[in-house]
């Protein structure tokens, strides 16, 4: 099974897209949050499995979490973050 990871950071609208940031501003948000995130994941019909005490590579010393996405084999990680992305801005509205 595949499995795909989704970092705060991805989505995060304070980051430029070298410090992480893989969505474009318009769908970025303020501080994402894994639960968000993984609520998106579900929203967009995979699975999702939050894991807390995980820190970004790019941020090792703030531990934020991750989303682990089961079952996502028929999309490109890229559109997955995107889907999230706009699932996340979404909800904020």
């Amino acid at each position: 099974m595949v499995e795909n990871v989704i970092w705060p950071a991805y989505l995060d609208a304070d980051r430029t897209r070298g410090e992480g940031r893989r969505v474009p501003r318009d769908l970025a948000v303020d501080e994402p949050t894994i639960d968000e995130i993984a609520q998106a994941v579900q929203q967009v019909g995979y699975d999702a499995m939050i894991e807390r005490e995980k820190a970004y590579s790019r941020e090792p010393w703030r531990s934020r979490g991750r989303v682990v996405v089961r079952g996502a084999e028929d999309s490109t990680k890229n559109d997955l973050v995107q889907a999230v992305a706009a699932y996340v801005s979404a909800m904020r509205e």
